[in-house]
């Protein structure tokens, strides 16, 4: 054994229940660690070196040596730690040469009936002035998404807005193609939508249900939160109609799970009540909260305090989830089963989400987006539907987001999760979309620590609960 020293940065330890768990930080793998494995660590921690010498004389006949030399070559393997005299290593980005997407979003209508206050679209406009995708755009986006995924079974097919319903004609429309093009290439084709609920009509419910739609309704939370921003053009309350179309919605709608998406603006903070009337009061299968905190206008994000009560909120209603889950029950918190999946799978993220590889957003004129939230904005596109993809432009700003150098996230522990956030965050704060989300970096190690020992928790008390609610909700077709 040559003189070997710490990676600091490639390891994080979570204590559990007294159980020591260690996070490898490149690939999000856990492990608990017994009693070799943690003296070997400590030893590690608390010098600068650690030669065959050093060992020796800090165990001596403690442990056997071939259990503390198997420990050391674990970590020798596991890059914990390295040769001391090798120098530091950049992670080195990954040349991008493909692009197999799984899911394109259709932005059919800029125009939406409601005017909430907080919206990040900048493309967005009055209903009578909507300006919305024809079908022949829409058609070539599909078949873009069929070129980009010749690999893939299945594909998904996402209408958004504006307000989508806005525009059933072509949602019909482009159901009934892709359908018919999904049977000719053999994939499935899987249909999204989000919307704020107004428009739903009994029969538009049993249309959707009879294609299987993933539907995910905006909703703020009980009346006095959701009226706050979530407003008509007017300047009326919505929660009256919302709730009652999502009752109804709700209590016939068979093919899949509802979900509820929450935005949490300066004002609307209250995680737990807004959960507990979504999922308790009005039925909602999950409910998943967005923080806005880089919206264009100021006076609707969160303060620096608000963000901080928010995810100690979060990690109140992560108890519950826990307490739940030990018990066997699923109380529907879309955040923590996210951290869950992520921890259960190994998340390796060199980029922050599937935008631009798994995923692309096209407007109206079939220009292709990073994602949704893009359309309208003065950021670069990549490529139109009638010229193709500029996999040239896109696939240099992949390469570009991976590169960590000169940036927090080269050695933050939950880079392989984080990956410096969401690019749409970075542009709306710092007019760079590769710009980390500094001001998410501390509450977020804490939301993954948290998530850590819930885990562990769960798998100590209920492993199964992972098989029934997680491997489910990842496989729903």
């Amino acid at each position: 054994m040559q003189t070997l020293s710490l990676v600091p940065q490639n390891v994080h330890e979570v204590a559990v229940e007294g159980r020591r768990m260690l996070l490898h930080v490149p690939t999000t793998s856990l492990f608990e660690m017994d009693e070799v494995s943690g003296a070997v660590l400590d030893l590690f921690r608390h010098n600068g070196a650690v030669s065959p010498a050093t060992v020796s004389k800090a165990f001596g006949a403690s442990y056997r040596p071939d259990d503390v030399a198997d420990v050391i070559s674990s970590f020798v393997d596991l890059d914990i730690v390295r040769d001391a005299r090798e120098p530091e290593r950049a992670d080195k980005p990954l040349p991008v040469e493909d692009f197999p997407l799984s899911t394109i979003v259709l932005n059919v209508n800029t125009g939406c009936n409601l005017s909430c206050t907080y919206c990040y679209k900048e493309d967005l406009t009055a209903p009578a002035k909507g300006e919305r995708m024809e079908f022949e755009t829409a058609v070539k986006s599909f078949e873009l998404l069929l070129k980009q995924a010749k690999d893939r079974n299945r594909v998904n097919l996402v209408f958004f807005g504006g307000e989508p319903l806005s525009n059933m004609p072509l949602i019909r429309q482009m159901v009934d193609y892709a359908e018919a093009r999904g049977r000719e290439v053999g994939k499935t084709i899987d249909f999204s939508v989000t919307t704020n609920a107004t428009l739903l009509t009994e029969e538009l419910v049993d249309w959707l249900d009879a294609h299987r739609f993933a539907i995910t309704i905006s909703m703020d939370g009980p009346k006095a939160l959701h009226d706050r921003n979530r407003v008509t053009v007017s300047g009326k309350g919505t929660y009256d109609t919302v709730a009652k179309k999502a009752r109804m919605l709700l209590s016939r709608y068979r093919s899949r799970p509802v979900g509820a998406r929450v935005t949490l603006t300066r004002g609307v903070t209250d995680v737990i009540a807004i959960h507990e009337h979504l999922r308790d009061e009005l039925g909602f299968f999950e409910v998943g909260f967005s923080p806005a905190t880089s919206g264009a206008v100021s006076a609707f994000n969160l303060t620096d305090e608000e963000l901080a009560s928010v995810f100690a909120d979060m990690k109140v209603l992560g108890e519950r989830y826990v307490e739940a889950a030990i018990a066997g029950r699923n109380i529907g918190f879309s955040n923590m089963h996210q951290l869950m999946t992520d921890l259960a799978e190994g998340t390796r993220k060199a980029i922050p989400c599937g935008a631009g590889m798994g995923m692309l957003a096209v407007d109206k004129e079939g220009d292709l987006h990073l994602c949704h939230r893009f359309t309208g904005s003065k950021m670069p596109t990549f490529g139109n539907v009638d010229t193709g993809l500029d996999e040239d432009r896109l696939g240099a700003f992949v390469e570009k987001a991976q590169d960590k150098t000169g940036r927090g996230c080269a050695t933050c522990r939950i880079r392989s999760i984080c990956a410096g956030g969401c690019y749409h965050e970075s542009y709306a704060r710092y007019e760079d979309p590769l710009h980390p989300v500094y001001h998410y970096c501390e509450l977020m190690r804490d939301w993954v620590d948290f998530g850590i020992s819930a885990y562990t928790r769960i798998n100590t008390h209920n492993p199964a609960f992972f098989k029934r609610h997680l491997e489910p909700r990842r496989a729903a077709p």
